[in-house]
């Protein structure tokens, strides 16, 4: 993990310094990384929340040091950034041996891993799927709402995606703007589970508010929520 981790800092750390009009080794950034292994639905998904300076440390011609800021990044830009950190990503994978490639897909291997009892937990917790007890194997159910008709603006157009891959850069606070940093610090470091999302049904299940576009509850009975936190270490 720790190794995609560091291909992810250098790539934008990277793009930051090039467009501040410097070589990576001259201008560096900083950057604050918390590691999430659940998504909104209490789903295995490992993805990384990223506090990122916007702009870089460097040195001017008369020799003094100081930050530079530079400008949020295009649509174009955020594609091309998310291309490279994907086929990284995947050169790194199949260096490793979990991923191999033929002329049309790329698929993981782990059978050379070591038996894994949580293994078949992940596999299941990835697709949404119920992992024990005798609706083993169904999808979650979920509570569908009508979707918001989606509005354009700068933010929605700072998010790409590519093969399973996604990277967004559509928020941003001032040095100033104390009380939104804080509320950026409290999201990257947010649980695996919230209270105020979590609530008991008449028949006994659990309902955990989601924040899927189009779906507003998941329900659980109670030993599959001990799976889906049992899946994300808790």
């Amino acid at each position: 993990m720790s190794r995609v981790l560091s291909i992810v800092t250098r790539a934008i750390s990277t793009h930051l310094a090039h467009q501040a009009g410097f070589a990576n080794q001259d201008a560096p950034t900083r950057a604050v990384t918390l590691i999430q292994r659940f998504g909104s639905a209490l789903n295995l998904n490992i993805h990384f929340h990223m506090l990122f300076l916007d702009g870089v440390y460097a040195q001017d011609g008369s020799g003094h040091h100081g930050f530079c800021h530079t400008p949020p990044p295009t649509a174009i830009q955020l594609h091309n950034l998310l291309h490279q950190i994907s086929d990284r990503v995947a050169r790194f994978l199949e260096w490793r041996g979990f991923l191999e490639r033929d002329e049309v897909n790329s698929y993981l291997t782990l059978d050379g891993l070591e038996q894994d009892p949580l293994r078949d937990i992940h596999s299941h917790s990835v697709t949404y799927r119920v992992t024990i007890g005798p609706q083993k194997g169904r999808k979650v159910f979920t509570l569908q709402t009508i979707p918001p008709q989606a509005e354009s603006s700068p933010d929605n157009a700072r998010v790409a995606k590519l093969n399973g891959f996604s990277l967004h850069a559509g928020v941003a606070a001032r040095d100033h703007q104390r009380q939104k940093v804080e509320r950026l610090c409290r999201y990257i470091a947010r649980p695996a589970i919230s209270e105020k999302r979590l609530s008991l049904t008449p028949t006994g299940n659990f309902a955990v508010g989601s924040y899927f576009y189009g779906s507003s509850h998941r329900t659980f009975v109670a030993h599959h929520l001990a799976a889906a936190k049992k899946t994300q270490g808790l």
